[in-house]
């Protein structure tokens, strides 16, 4: 991306820290839930403030919705079902009290390309808010190992491994064989990731290698959600990174010529 005179107005500031962007607007019917199992229900309201029944796909749904406990210790990535009329329903089973933010990744059809709004919501209770987990490079769930190797600002590449033996049949996951989410500690910016390659392109191998192009919005702590799909299950291996004050930002290239 180049930043002399022509920025794409889409990446001028990262996604997900605007409860309405570019006309749109999150609209959440729930802002406060119990802890447990709980109905959400939400709108995307367009530009008439009508809300939005004409979405384009992305990754091959119409809307993402995930969310996170603000201190990014945990993670959520449902598929609503919407009504004709446009409202969004799920279930949520957010299990502890605590402040959590909700994304919405959709790309509205009038709009024509990706957007990502953010919301705040509460759950009730008593809250005791937890450290982020320190950054390791491996995680482990479900006895699946992840391991990460390269760098926040380039490509980055998680290898999955079951029991030490590497994983070659991942099943595709929203058209990849895995979906990342990247989020930025202290104001939970929403980082697009796009993945190398997808299932049916005759060359992306099905494990155990995925690799992502991550570009950051700048320096920072952030935290990785890479969801993948084996043995017919979606599981998420979570990572914690810091992106250093020197790593290349998606602007960085566009003042290179300065050094």
């Amino acid at each position: 991306m180049n930043t002399t005179g022509h920025t794409n107005h889409a990446d001028a500031a990262p996604g997900g820290l605007q409860i309405t962007r570019d006309g749109y607007t999150l609209a959440l019917d729930q802002t406060v839930l119990r802890p447990g199992r709980n109905e959400l229900t939400f709108r995307i309201l367009g530009p008439d403030d009508r809300p939005v029944t004409e979405y384009g796909l992305l990754h091959d749904r119409e809307l993402h919705l995930i969310v996170v406990t603000r201190e990014l210790t945990g993670f959520w990535h449902v598929h609503p079902e919407r009504a004709a009329d446009g409202t969004w329903r799920t279930e949520l089973d957010l299990p502890e009290a605590g402040s959590y933010r909700v994304f919405t990744d959709i790309a509205p059809r009038d709009l024509g390309r990706p957007l990502t709004l953010g919301a705040d919501l509460a759950v009730a209770g008593d809250y005791a808010p937890r450290p982020l987990p320190e950054p390791a490079p491996t995680a482990v769930v479900d006895g699946y190992e992840v391991t990460l190797t390269g760098e926040l600002g380039g490509m980055v590449t998680l290898t999955v491994r079951k029991d030490g033996a590497p994983v070659t049949d991942l099943q595709p996951y929203l058209a990849a064989y895995g979906h990342l989410v990247v989020l930025r500690a202290g104001d939970l910016a929403y980082v697009h990731v796009h993945p190398n390659g997808e299932p049916g392109d005759g060359v992306t191998p099905p494990g155990p290698e995925v690799t992502f192009h991550v570009a950051v919005p700048g320096p920072g702590v952030y935290r990785m959600f890479l969801d993948f799909k084996h043995d017919d299950t979606v599981r998420t291996a979570a990572f914690t990174l810091e992106a250093p004050i020197t790593a290349p930002t998606a602007h960085a290239h566009a003042h290179a010529h300065h050094h």
